[in-house]
């Protein structure tokens, strides 16, 4: 199974990921697929390379919607 990252945030020539975990890890930004943008979704691939994954950061985004839409019925 593959595993996922979170870009949660640039600082400078690095970015933070958060994995699945909650724990964080910093990479530099040359390791961030150009274009990529704070809260997508990075496929971690064994050899260390990231890869966007534009599927999984729809369905997080989905979900996160669906668990604010939840707080907020009658």
């Amino acid at each position: 199974m593959p595993e996922f990252v979170v870009i949660d945030r640039f600082e400078g020539d690095w970015a933070v990921l958060e994995r699945a975990d909650l724990s964080i890890v910093t990479v530099a930004l040359a390791a961030v697929p150009p274009g990529t943008r704070e809260g997508e979704v990075l496929r971690l691939d064994g050899d260390g390379s990231l890869h966007p994954d534009a599927e999984e950061t729809q369905r997080r985004r989905e979900r996160i919607l669906d668990l604010q839409d939840s707080l907020f019925e009658d």
